[in-house]
């Protein structure tokens, strides 16, 4: 996992403002289920420069409209 460098301003997934963005280029699971700190996560395809790779884009609950639970 890595962190791009050039982060856009807003989730270019669905266009929401997002907490953080990773990048990943190997396998990787993603569990929401009563997470107290993100409620969704977008994914965009990108390149680690060596091949292709997904950028997460996490967003917590109130960026999301909701709280945690539901």
């Amino acid at each position: 996992m890595h962190v791009p460098e050039d982060q856009p301003a807003t989730c270019p997934a669905c266009g929401d403002p997002y907490e953080s963005v990773s990048r990943h280029a190997d396998g990787f699971v993603v569990n929401l289920l009563d997470n107290e700190r993100y409620q969704r996560v977008c994914f965009d395809p990108a390149s680690d420069g060596d091949g292709p790779a997904l950028d997460c884009y996490h967003h917590t609950h109130g960026q999301a409209g909701s709280q945690p639970g539901e």
